[in-house]
């Protein structure tokens, strides 16, 4: 069963239609109105272009003068005229408020994305769920734009169904049944079409997500010089190509299907059709209908039947889009396990205390603990390194004290008190951090710095100054104002490792939380540069505390304390020189890694 069937809804139609209309009130009430004043215009133009050729030709048959005839000719050709006109520019007039709704619910959806808790970005059931949103929104055709089509064109079904009806009362009721009951069959054919293309829409995005992937990454600028020396040319054209016979594959078989929808519906419009012309020549035989009564009778009998496809197509296409916003209903108010508006502000204090009470943690699915019972007291203006092997628990030890993560057990204490209580978000302010994972904008070198298009320009320069790229940024053409990155502007500019690792670091001292929080924050730099950044280390950290993650156990010598972690625990704890005097694991390590820098030494 495909992922879209799994997804149990949340929300009937009516709720959805309910809360797309509420949308739409809050800001764009236009929108509604034209639901209905595009229903209109369409049956008005249907009962027009119904009506003009039985009228003409009743006027022809009562050889009625030719100033009447023509009057009826330019009557109608007005009318159709104006319809048309209104419907051309209606359309028009729509399409930019529809968008803007449309605009205001990603809005929305953005904020949700990048506000959601952060356990929640790493469970891969969310992350669908977020992708399926993100389809029912991304273009005019997805469900949260085109569902006013829909509802439009359902209200003229059953409007023109209404007036049709009323029309054909004088028929045989058995006609009308028989013509809603091949249309029924008509739609079924249609629907099992439809509904097919839909269960098995998983596996076609499937292949069109891979695809785009792979052509992504043929063009990336990051890869380049991988395929070029590894040879991956042809390894990824193997891949494409089996992608594509997949996606032929799957076209094929719904084009199968769709040819037999198509068939059984043809089949149904010509049964309906040669009953329409049995009964009405009957009748003409029986009653003498004149050629326009029978011409008016014979468009209303397949006009009837056709209304009636269109309300149960269009009724289907409305459960689908339902289902598509019930999905992003249900990812906008997916539940939080962290506090964010609800929480208590965090008190403002000069000094912060963070400590880890008997806290273990084990990731979703996993069948053992990343860290076992850790206690750690991390004091007021600290430099604690934290050290340890890949996997030892690092990154989740730092994901817990930034807040990013609760403890499966324990408590994350801030001055005393559980962090859990807190407005997590306002429980980040008091970090700044540089991560493994750059988050470079393609913005200006400011802007990426300051995080905003409001900033402090001396502040900048002053933070760059202790990054130590001053005179990088000086040589750009624009200086501050130059462009990262090439993806969005043609003249950005492409940073090494190193330099994104400065500019990142800039970016963290902008910020001035009172808590500096740094991954691996020299791993790209050469040996000069990295001394140049610990030089400036203490001046960087005053005031503050911070945590350093390092592998190079060289580099934290100038921290206060030092943990080495190891199999989800302290194994030991101490200044660089204690730990050495101490000949334990952290010493071993140090010494492995210090034979690579001695002089004279032959490998």
């Amino acid at each position: 069963m495909q992922e879209k069937e799994r997804i149990k809804p949340k929300y009937n139609i009516l709720q959805n239609v309910g809360w797309m209309c509420r949308y739409a009130w809050s800001g764009h009430k236009n929108v509604l109105a034209t639901v209905f004043l595009g229903a209109a215009i369409a049956v008005g133009i249907n009962l027009a272009q119904l009506y003009i050729a039985p009228v003409i030709l009743d006027k022809v048959e009562q050889t009625s003068p030719l100033s009447e005839l023509l009057l009826a000719i330019v009557f109608f050709a007005l009318a159709l005229f104006l319809l048309t006109f209104l419907q051309a520019y209606l359309e028009e007039y729509i399409s930019s408020d529809r968008i803007s709704l449309r605009m205001d619910i990603i809005s929305d959806l953005n904020a949700k994305i990048c506000g959601i808790s952060f356990p929640l970005t790493l469970d891969p059931q969310v992350q669908k769920l977020r992708d399926r949103c993100i389809e029912s929104v991304c273009s005019n055709d997805t469900a949260g734009e085109h569902i006013w089509t829909t509802l439009s064109t359902l209200l003229a079904g059953v409007t023109g169904f209404a007036v049709y009806a009323a029309l054909l009362t004088g028929l045989d009721p058995v006609l009308l049944l028989l013509v809603a009951a091949t249309s029924a069959v008509s739609f079924a054919a249609v629907r099992h079409t439809s509904a097919w293309r839909y269960r098995h829409q998983e596996e076609e995005q499937t292949c069109l997500r891979q695809s785009s992937y792979i052509t992504r990454q043929a063009c990336s600028v990051a890869l380049a010089k991988d395929i070029r020396i590894f040879g991956f040319a042809p390894w990824l054209s193997t891949v494409y190509d089996g992608v594509l016979k997949r996606l032929d594959r799957f076209y094929r078989r719904c084009q199968a299907v769709q040819t037999a929808g198509g068939a059984a519906d043809l089949l149904m419009a010509t049964a309906r059709n040669a009953l329409a012309y049995i009964y009405l020549i009957w009748l003409t035989l029986r009653e003498g209908l004149s050629a326009s009564e029978f011409l008016l009778y014979f468009n209303a009998v397949s006009g009837f039947g056709a209304w009636v496809t269109e309300i149960l197509t269009q009724l289907q296409t409305l459960r689908q889009e339902s289902l598509d916003l019930n999905a992003v209903r249900q990812y906008m108010e997916y539940p939080e396990p962290f506090r964010f508006e609800d929480g208590t502000p965090v008190p403002r204090a000069d000094s912060y205390e963070l400590r880890l009470e008997q806290v273990s943690y084990r990731y979703p699915s996993a069948s053992q603990d990343t860290l076992h019972e850790i206690d750690l007291t991390v004091r007021p203006g600290e430099n604690l390194a934290i050290v340890g092997l890949n996997g030892a628990g690092k990154t989740t030890l730092v994901r817990l004290l930034c807040g990013f993560l609760d403890p499966t057990q324990g408590r994350v204490l801030l001055n005393g008190q559980d962090i859990r209580q807190y407005d997590r978000r306002d429980y980040y302010t008091l970090f700044s951090a540089v991560f493994q994972d750059f988050s470079v904008l393609d913005a200006t070198v400011a802007e990426n710095v300051a995080q905003s298009r409001q900033y402090d320009a001396d502040r900048v320069w002053q933070c760059l100054e202790q990054a130590g790229l001053t005179e990088k940024i000086r040589e750009l053409p624009n200086g501050l104002d130059t462009h990262v990155g090439r993806e969005v502007w043609e003249d950005g500019v492409l940073f090494s490792g190193g330099q994104i690792q400065r500019l990142m670091l800039a970016r963290a001292l902008y910020k001035d939380g009172p808590i500096l929080v740094l991954d691996e924050p020299t791993a790209a730099l050469d040996p000069i540069a990295e001394n140049d950044i610990y030089q400036k280390y203490s001046q960087m950290t005053a005031g503050k505390t911070s945590l350093f993650i390092s592998h190079r156990l060289a580099s934290t010598r100038f921290c206060d304390r030092i943990l080495f972690i190891a199999d989800g625990r302290i194994a030991e704890e101490g200044t660089h020189d204690a730990l050495l005097a101490q000949g334990g694991l952290y010493a071993d390590l140090f010494h492995v890694q210090s034979r690579y820098y001695q002089e004279g030494r032959d490998f």
